[in-house]
C-alpha cells in the first residue's frame, strides 16, 4: 500500500539526523519544508517591515521558531515501518510537549513515483 508519512519535528538537529536516518533506512524521497507552528506565532502581529516584493524567506522573523516539516510517499509497508521507528527513537515520546508530530495518510492513486 502507497502512504504518505508526514512528520514535523521543532529541532532542526533532530531533523537532520531522521533524515539521515531514512536514507539509511531506505526512504526513497523527502519533501522538507521550513514551518511554524501556530502556537508559536500568537501575540506576533503584522510586520510592518515587509518589503513591496518580498521574498518568501524574507516573510519569517529571523527570530521565529522554525520547525521542519518532512514528506515522504513511501510504497513499501516494511520501509514505512523503518522511517516510522527511525522518527520515534530520534524524537522520542511524541506525548511530550514540543516533540513533534508524525502521521500517515494513505495514498489512493500517486504519480511520479520513480522505481528502479
Amino acid at each position: 500500500m502507497i502512504n504518505l508519512l508526514i512528520l514535523v519535528v521543532p529541532d532542526d538537529a533532530k531533523g537532520e539526523e531522521i533524515r539521515e536516518r531514512w536514507r539509511a533506512s531506505g526512504v526513497k524521497g523527502v519533501t522538507i519544508l521550513a514551518s511554524a507552528g501556530m502556537g508559536h506565532q500568537e501575540g506576533k502581529g503584522a510586520r510592518d517591515d515587509v518589503p513591496l516584493l518580498p521574498s518568501i524567506r524574507s516573510l519569517f522573523a529571523p527570530d521565529e521558531v522554525t520547525h521542519r516539516t518532512f514528506f515522504s510517499v513511501i510504497d513499501d509497508d516494511a520501509t514505512l515501518a523503518r522511517a516510522l521507528a527511525d522518527a520515534e527513537s530520534v524524537v522520542g515520546d511524541f506525548d511530550a510537549p514540543d516533540s513533534g508530530i508524525m502521521f500517515v495518510v494513505p495514498v489512493s492513486r500517486a504519480w511520479g513515483l520513480h522505481r528502479r
